[in-house]
């Protein structure tokens, strides 16, 4: 049963739950005995909360949410939830046991909605980096080849839903880090807009807006159910999303038009060159969208071409992991120093640092400026843009782990593979990752749509689209349970 129930989407096992096929424990246990039985050979979950999922799905105060008795890991970055460790990739902080205070609201959301958290997955320090293998935890192995990578920085949520170890996955983005490993592992994984999904009580913003909450699940369904249940403005957030029209589960069979979409096959500007999987993945996604009766044209922002965008973009994300050592410190209790996190954000630490309060002002200043040029392209009559999500496939693992001599060599290669996700951050627009192609060496090579600011609806429509003309559900990874 635990098998079969690997096969189904979350929608599926909460169906079967309502129809008292199987109970929540039931679905708790099969999936605790996979990760017992998979996770070994991917380190997915590493922070296994066994007891207490059994113990909630046990309890007679179960919420009856749509997703009730479904399983789900927790990214080890943000979504706190009390009395569970919450480690963020770092090593300091897992030698301390430092556990989590508070629920967040995402939490409380998770909780109310039905989901049971059977553990923690895998993250990079910090979430800086688009793979996942801390020094604290080591690496997560790709359930389509355990030699590669899974992304980052959800890459631990990833591979576990990938390997069918559970449904969902939690996940955030600021940069790429829902988007690139769902691409990775052959998942769904939707960027909501700024302002979606609450990142409260005590934190109102991430990266300065770049960052928000979601999951990786193997279905549109699931996305957008998950969404419905987790969306919504909470007292105090610092922006509020244009509130949807319907559920965004009934936009799964909800019809988009005749849609005006323009396609990147090429780098931006001064780019690094794409590769020919990449090439071939846009190109045959365009062909499939003509297809299905939409308008599909080469063309894009011309302001993507700007590649000081990288600079600024880099300028916020390096003074946030400055204040992070900062605020990590403070709950230790001493100055964090060089030897306490790994040679990636020691580096990008101290540019934050070098940076003054002026500079990161400019910065954000010209990055709202330039946002507002990339939207017009939107405004001028596109619905979505048409994208690779990566500019490679996914990498070995290594090629993204960084010494103190390599640390430069790194960012070359981060900022090449990186080539069409941290836009959509700065700017907080929608953007989804689909599973629709894979390479001839068996690797998934995510295609991403891109919509304007709130209108997730179109996306999920026409990624449910995409869904029906190229199934993806029966494609698995040779390690799956």
């Amino acid at each position: 049963m635990s098998n079969e129930l690997a096969r189904l989407d979350a929608t599926a096992q909460a169906a079967l739950v309502r129809s008292k096929e199987v109970t929540p424990l039931g679905l708790v246990d099969a999936a605790i005995a996979r990760i017992e039985q998979i996770n070994p050979q991917l380190n997915a979950v590493i922070l296994p909360l066994f007891e207490k999922a059994r113990a909630q799905a046990k309890s007679s105060t179960l919420p009856v949410g749509p997703f009730q008795g479904v399983p789900l890991v927790l990214k080890d970055l943000a979504c706190a939830t009390a009395g569970d460790p919450l480690h963020n990739g770092m090593r300091v902080l897992k030698e301390a046991q430092h556990v989590a205070a508070y629920d967040t609201y995402l939490a409380e959301k998770f909780q109310a909605a039905g989901f049971i958290c059977v553990g923690r997955a895998n993250t990079p320090e910090l979430g800086l980096i688009p793979t996942t293998e801390p020094a604290a935890y080591g690496p997560t192995r790709n359930p389509w080849n355990l030699n590669h990578s899974t992304g980052g920085s959800s890459g631990g949520s990833a591979a576990a839903v990938a390997a069918g170890l559970v449904a969902v996955g939690h996940a955030n983005d600021g940069g790429g880090s829902i988007r690139v490993p769902a691409s990775e592992c052959g998942l769904v994984g939707l960027k909501p807009s700024r302002g979606r999904v609450s990142l409260g009580p005590t934190v109102g913003e991430m990266w300065q807006g770049f960052a928000i909450e979601g999951v990786v699940t193997r279905s549109v369904r699931d996305t957008a159910g998950v969404l419905d249940a987790i969306a919504g403005h909470m007292p105090g957030d610092p922006y509020v999303a244009l509130t949807p029209q319907r559920s965004y589960l009934s936009e799964v069979e909800r019809d988009p038009g005749k849609l005006r979409i323009g396609f990147m096959k090429q780098s931006p500007r001064g780019g690094a060159p794409l590769h020919a999987d990449c090439v071939m993945a846009v190109e045959a996604t365009a062909q499939t969208l003509a297809s299905l009766g939409h308008l599909v044209e080469e063309a894009h922002p011309t302001a993507l071409d700007e590649a000081e965008h990288l600079i600024h973009f880099g300028a916020v994300i390096t003074t946030h992991a400055y204040a992070a050592l900062q605020e990590i410190g403070q709950i230790l209790g001493r100055e964090l120093t060089q030897n306490d996190v790994e040679p990636w954000t020691w580096a990008n630490a101290n540019r934050g640092r070098s940076l003054s309060a002026s500079q990161y002002v400019a910065a954000l200043s010209w990055l709202q400026t330039w946002s507002r040029r990339v939207a017009q392209w939107w405004a001028s009559g596109f619905d979505l843009l048409l994208t690779p999500t990566m500019a490679t496939p996914p990498p070995h693992l290594g090629e993204l782990v960084a010494t103190t001599d390599t640390v430069r060599a790194v960012a070359k290669k981060v900022y090449g593979l990186m080539q069409f996700t941290p836009q959509y951050n700065i700017t907080g627009q929608p953007a989804i990752s689909l599973p629709l192609h894979w390479n001839a060496a068996g690797l998934p090579i995510g295609i991403q749509l891109v919509a304007a600011l709130g209108r997730e609806d179109v996306l999920i429509q026409t990624a449910a689209q995409l869904e029906q003309a190229q199934p993806w559900r029966d494609r698995l990874p040779p390690t799956h349970a």
